[in-house]
C-alpha cells in the first residue's frame, strides 16, 4: 500500500541587506516575475507575497525590504515593514552575498537571534567566486547565529534551488493549500503593474531619481477594441526629477512606456494600452498622509 504524502505549507519570510537578489531569487522560486528587480540597492519597499505550489508543499514567500538605518519616512516605513515581517511567519531566509561576515550582516543576525523559528543561512551568488571561497565564509557566519541549514544558490543561474526547496519541506509544518495551485502572488493586479512600472524606471534612469520615484496605477478596469486601458501615474520630489524622466521630448518617458507595456502585457496576457503622466510631489518620502494615499500599510506608518 503506497504511503500517502503529507501536504507541507507555510509563510517564509526573505530577508537581509540590500541588494543581495531576494527579489530575485523569489522570482525564481516561485517561476513569475512578482517583485521588481534592479542593480540598486532599496529596490524593494514593500512586502511582496509570492506563492510556490506543488504536490506536497505550498510555501508563501514574503520579500522584505532590506534591513538598514533608515533616514526617511519612508525608510522608517521599509524597515517596520522588515522587522513585522519575522513574527507571522514559519521560517526565516537571511540571504547574504559571498563574501565573509560584515558589520552589516552581524546588524541582521542579531535582530534574527530573537527569531523563535528555524532561520535558514542562503548564501547568494555562488557563481560568482571559487567553491574553495564557500567554507570559510560558512564559518564567519557561524560565529553570528545558530542558523538552521546554510544553503549556497545562485538566484540567477539556479544553482541550489532544488536543495532549497527540499529544505523547506523539511522544515515547514503539516498545513493545508492557502491559496489556489495557479496564484503566484497575494497582491492585487494593479499593486504588481505599478512595481513593473517602477522597475523600468530603476533600470532606464541612474542617480537619485528611481528612489526619489513613486508609481500609482490611476485606472485599470477598461477595455477598448480588446486591450486593457490603464493610467497611472509616476510621483517624484523635484522639477529638476520630472525633467529626467520625461526626457528630451519625452523620449524617456516613452520609452519607460514601452518597456512598461511589454512587461506588464507578458504578466497578464493580454493587450494593454498604457498612459503614463508625471507629477511632482515634493518630499512625499517624508509625508506619512501621502505615502497612505499611494497605498503603504497604514499599521506601518504609525
Amino acid at each position: 500500500m503506497k504511503k500517502e504524502t503529507k501536504f507541507k505549507s507555510g509563510f517564509v519570510a526573505i530577508v537581509g541587506r540590500p541588494n543581495v537578489g531576494k527579489s530575485t531569487l523569489m522570482n525564481r522560486l516561485v517561476g513569475e516575475r512578482v517583485a521588481i528587480t534592479s542593480n540598486k540597492p532599496q529596490t524593494t519597499r514593500n512586502r511582496i507575497s509570492g506563492i510556490y505550489t506543488s504536490d506536497d508543499m505550498q510555501v508563501v514567500f514574503v520579500d522584505t525590504p532590506g534591513i538598514f538605518k533608515p533616514h526617511s519616512k519612508l525608510d522608517e516605513y521599509m524597515d517596520k515593514a522588515s522587522y513585522s515581517s519575522l513574527n507571522d511567519v514559519d521560517l526565516v531566509m537571511f540571504m547574504v552575498e559571498p563574501d565573509e561576515a560584515g558589520k552589516d550582516d552581524k546588524f541582521v543576525a542579531d535582530l534574527l537571534q530573537k527569531v523563535k523559528v528555524p532561520v535558514f543561512l542562503i548564501i547568494n551568488k555562488v557563481d560568482e567566486i571559487h567553491p574553495d571561497k564557500l567554507l570559510p565564509i560558512i564559518d564567519s557566519y557561524r560565529k553570528l547565529g545558530d542558523f538552521a541549514e546554510f544553503l549556497p544558490v545562485s538566484a540567477t543561474e539556479g544553482i541550489g534551488i532544488p536543495d532549497l526547496l527540499t529544505a523547506l519541506n523539511k522544515y515547514l509544518p503539516e498545513g493545508p493549500q492557502y491559496y489556489g495551485s495557479d496564484q503566484i502572488t497575494d497582491r492585487p493586479e494593479y499593486f504588481v503593474v505599478a512595481e513593473l512600472i517602477r522597475e523600468q524606471i530603476l533600470q532606464l534612469t541612474a542617480q537619485e531619481v528611481p528612489h526619489a520615484t513613486a508609481v500609482a496605477v490611476d485606472r485599470m478596469n477598461q477595455r477598448i477594441k480588446g486591450k486593457l486601458q490603464i493610467e497611472a501615474t509616476i510621483y517624484v520630489e523635484r522639477d529638476g526629477q520630472k525633467g529626467i524622466i520625461i526626457g528630451k521630448g519625452g523620449k524617456m518617458l516613452k520609452q519607460i512606456g514601452i518597456n512598461s507595456r511589454r512587461a506588464i502585457e507578458n504578466l497578464l496576457g493580454e493587450k494593454v494600452n498604457l498612459r503614463l503622466w508625471v507629477k511632482v510631489q515634493h518630499n512625499w518620502r517624508s509625508d506619512p498622509s501621502f505615502l497612505k494615499l499611494i497605498g503603504y500599510d497604514k499599521k506601518e506608518l504609525n
